[in-house]
This record gives C-alpha cells, structure tokens and sequence, in this order.
C-alpha cells in the first residue's frame, strides 16, 4: 500500500490544484417586483449592464416594468435617458409614477445615429439608466452596448421585439414580456441559470 499524505502537504507542495471559489454575483438594482427580484442571481437588475426586454407589442407594461427602478435613480438625482422612444413619453403617466421629469432626458434620434447616443451616454458615467429601443440591431452593435455600459457603470435597457429571442445576445439579462396572461419570462441572467417558469407580472403595481 503506497504512503498516506494529507491533503494539507500535497497543497503545501502545489501538487493538487485547489479550484477558486465561485464567484458571487454583484448585487443587483431591485427591480421592483418581488418575484422577479427572487428569480434574478443578482436581486435586481444587473449593474452596470446591458439588460435585454424582449415585447411582444407595444403597451404591454414595458416602461411600468422599469419605473420603480427610474423613480429610485431620479429620487437620488440620477439622470434616465430614453434615446429613440417610438412615441413622446407621456409626461403626467412618469409624473404619477413619481419619476422627477427634471431628471428625465429624452434624445429623438433613429439608426445608426440612435445607437451612437445610447452608446455614448452608457459611456458617459452621468447617467443612471438609459433606456434605447435599436432597430436592427446585430450581436455586435449589442456588444458595444454592453461593454459602453460596464465602462460607465450604467444601467442600460434595450427595447427589442420578441422575435429576437432565438438570436443570441450579450446582454447580461433577456426576458420577455408575454401576453394572455401576462408575464415575464427570464431567458438568460448573468451569474445563474434562468428561472424554469415564467414569473406572473402585473403592471398595476
């Protein structure tokens, strides 16, 4: 029988590899939603990332989905920026959700152009969040996204129609939106596996 060594003396003489602990997911920004927050490694929105929401239509609680996360950022006198919103935000609706209109920033810009704002503002460093809804936007265009969002530690969300879903993506977070019923369904998050089932949403919140 060959000698016994202790595990301590074959580390001592670096003869095993001891393997680095997991690393932990930085915390998140809560989101707002309790089961959603639940479902996410993180707790809450991924920081300084590019975040990926992914509609079946318009109108389907998209932006109610971020305002208790706005609100927060405009409370502590954070800059939100929407850059190519496909229509004028409604002012009295941000209003009601307690999001300070000083705070908001809206860019009317399509494109290319529009890309090249979310990108830069995610790069600034002097904004909170920047919310941007790309048109024709490829894996490579979202990667710079993700990359303008990590250099200025800012939350970035892009607006995409689910159809989307079956291309890959950087993005650090992917749900969608779903309708009838309606609910979130979380297909990729940084730092864990998605949820199995869909998490219900109610934009009456």
């Amino acid at each position: 029988m060959g000698a016994v060594v202790s595990l301590s003396t074959l580390l001592d003489e670096r003869r095993v590899w001891r393997g680095r602990p997991a690393a932990v997911p930085a915390a998140g920004h809560p989101t707002g939603f309790a089961e959603l927050d639940a479902a996410l490694p993180s707790g809450g929105w991924p920081e300084a990332a590019l975040s990926e929401i992914l509609t079946q239509a318009e109108g389907t609680g998209e932006l109610q989905l971020l305002w208790p996360t706005l609100k927060r950022l405009a409370l502590a006198g954070e800059r939100v920026v929407l850059i190519g919103p496909p229509h004028i935000p409604f002012a009295p609706a941000w209003q009601a959700a307690g999001i300070n209109l000083a705070c908001l920033s809206v860019v009317q810009a399509s494109g290319s152009d529009a890309l090249w704002a979310a990108e830069q503002c995610l790069r600034s460093g002097a904004c909170g969040a920047v919310l941007c809804w790309p048109q024709q936007a490829n894996d490579r265009v979202l990667r710079r996204l993700q990359v303008a969002a990590e250099s200025g530690q800012t939350l970035g969300f892009a607006y995409r129609p689910i159809e989307e879903a079956i291309n890959p993506s950087p993005a650090a977070l992917r749900l969608t939106i779903e309708t009838q019923p309606t609910q979130l369904r979380v297909l990729k998050c940084r730092g864990g596996l998605a949820p199995a089932h869909p998490i219900p949403f109610s934009v009456w919140h």
